[in-house]
């Protein structure tokens, strides 16, 4: 939980509400298709998740028209889950996959999707404020190779150093 505050922490103070020139958020995104639970399938790693398996992030509508996010995962060195909980609103419309995320007090990162299976919401490429932070998340533990491919070969072309990705065990 400590790692976790503190990468947000550091993203706050390095200016966070940015994304990587390469990075355009998906327009004519639904909220509403995208709240529930999504498994992260891919990363960049970072202290704040470092040694997580099994991690999810569940997101709900809050009563102030932001979103409630709750990431979850399993240290298996401590054995025991860690979660943490936060907010995401929307930066500029709420049409636009390009939202604003904290885990800590007033300090928030970017949330960039700039990748959706714009049907069905089964997957989403997601960036942070910059190639450091990068996610792929599905709504199933698993996705086919051909997926994996394509996240590869895009966030590549991005700018996204994919020698670091970590393909999550679920």
């Amino acid at each position: 939980m400590k790692k976790y505050l503190l990468i947000i922490i550091s993203l706050a103070l390095s200016g966070c509400l940015g994304m990587p020139e390469s990075v355009k958020p998906v327009p004519d995104f639904e909220i509403n298709k995208y709240l529930g639970k999504w498994y992260e399938i891919a990363r960049l790693d970072h202290s704040f998740e470092e040694g997580l398996s099994q991690v999810t992030a569940e997101y709900t509508l809050k009563d102030d028209g932001g979103v409630s996010v709750l990431n979850r995962g399993f240290l298996a060195s401590e054995n025991e889950w860690k979660e943490a909980e936060g907010k995401a609103y929307f930066v500029n419309s709420e049409s636009e996959g390009y939202l604003k995320v904290s885990f800590f007090g007033p300090f928030y990162g970017s949330y960039v999707v700039f990748e959706l299976d714009n049907e069905n919401y089964q997957y989403a490429f997601v960036s942070g404020p910059n190639t450091d932070y990068l996610w792929l998340l599905a709504r199933t533990p698993s996705v086919d190779q051909e997926l994996k491919d394509t996240f590869v070969q895009m966030v590549k072309e991005r700018g996204f150093d994919t020698k670091r990705l970590i393909f999550v065990d679920q």
